[in-house]
């Protein structure tokens, strides 16, 4: 049986792919379809390290993906259904019905639809990909990977908000988490870098990218995360709010007339480092703020806070900690933000190394001192293997 799978994220207006081995990880090609549906789309397909680039209008998710499948005929590798082990798609929300990967059927398309008023910007799209590439590869298998999965292990008094008893059984409201996909390959990973059982193993791990959360693992299981029934919640993001007085939504109504249309578009596209300094991009806020720009200035320290806060919770939600893991984005490049959320932290056993800190790399690594008795670790995640691994899981164990 072959390990090949192809990785499918769709997304409101894209599609992203890649094609690699589930169980290396070895990659042999990836791309992206963007601007779907506008009048000029962008495929960029990447095999052996060379790019190619075309413009043209991609109408629609089934158009967007044949559009891919032509890229490997023409730039290769081939890919025909005999040398595919599986689909793999990413899937946001599955609520407290998924807990793991699953495969693809008209029943499980049909829960993803009744999910939708959980992420209705996100499993629409999710589902669009689900259904065009069961058109299109009507042999394979396809499997379902839910970004909401991994936090399924969250105990009740964590995922338990403190709303009425109606609205928690009749409308599924309490905190799913997302990232979940992330979390699992950067905990195992971690684990190694540790030298330690995943099963033994204590971590709060900071995903930080233009999206952003954090979450306490004990033995490779979420026992919190920062992002709630939506991803929302929790720490600064690029352009989302986080955590702010829920009675907001009410007195922007109240007093500025503006419906709960127009406060979600700001909070969730106006917010965050663009609200607090008109760009998104971290590394832009951090090249302002040493330029001296305030409003730059303002939103890393911002932005620092709240991460240093949500180690600190998570600290104390675990009791102890082995480790404490960057990655995304943000977290994986960022020295400076490093250095300002785990400073003077030394009392919590929490100690970085400059230099380590500060070395360009992109391996996994320790960057805390040597006498730290908590490690500070940079890992890069990977996603898109992660999806593959268990897709590959899912498929071998159907046979």
């Amino acid at each position: 049986m072959t390990d090949r799978v192809l990785v499918l994220n769709a997304g409101s207006s894209s599609l992203k792919y890649r094609l690699l081995d589930g169980s290396t990880g070895a990659a042999e090609a990836s791309g992206a379809v963007e601007r779907i549906g506008e009048d000029t789309g962008t495929l960029t397909h990447t095999v052996g390290g060379e790019e190619h680039t075309e413009e043209r209008r991609i109408a629609d998710f089934e158009d967007a993906l044949r559009s891919a499948l032509d890229a490997f005929d023409r730039h290769g590798p081939a890919i025909d259904t005999s040398g595919l082990a599986a689909v793999g798609h990413r899937v946001v929300h599955g609520g407290d019905l998924f807990s793991e990967p699953a495969l693809v059927d008209d029943r499980l398309l049909a829960t993803v639809e009744d999910l939708v008023p959980l992420a209705p910007l996100h499993n629409p799209a999710n589902l669009e990909g689900l259904r065009v590439a069961r058109r299109l590869f009507p042999d394979v298998p396809q499997v379902a990977v839910f970004d909401t999965a991994f936090h399924q292990t969250m105990p009740e008094h964590a995922y338990t908000y403190a709303v009425p008893l109606a609205w928690r059984e009749e409308h599924r409201i309490r905190r799913y988490g997302f990232h979940g996909t992330s979390y699992a390959f950067v905990s195992r990973r971690a684990a190694e870098l540790l030298d330690r059982p995943v099963e033994d193993t204590n971590l709060v791990v900071l995903h930080l990218g233009n999206g952003a959360s954090a979450a306490a693992v004990r033995g490779g299981r979420s026992v919190d995360t920062s992002m709630g029934l939506t991803p929302l919640e929790g720490l600064v993001m690029g352009t989302r709010s986080g955590d702010l007085d829920p009675a907001i939504h009410g007195h922007l109504h109240r007093e500025l007339g503006w419906s709960l249309d127009e406060i979600d578009r700001a909070l969730y596209r106006e917010s965050g480092l663009r609200g607090l300094s008109g760009v998104n991009d971290f590394r832009e806020v951090t090249r302002r703020a040493a330029a001296g720009d305030e409003a730059a200035g303002l939103a890393f320290d911002v932005y620092a806070y709240r991460v240093r806060k949500y180690v600190g919770a998570y600290f104390a939600a675990l009791g102890e900690l082995h480790a404490v893991v960057f990655t995304g984005g943000v977290g994986q490049h960022s020295a400076q933000l490093r250095a300002a959320a785990l400073g003077g932290l030394s009392r919590l056993g929490i100690v970085l190394d400059a230099q380590r800190n500060e070395a360009v790399a992109t391996d996994a690594r320790a960057v805390s001192a040597d006498g730290s008795a908590v490690a500070v670790l940079v890992v890069p995640t990977d996603e898109e293997w992660e999806i593959a691994r268990q897709a590959l899981e899912v498929v071998r164990a159907s046979r």
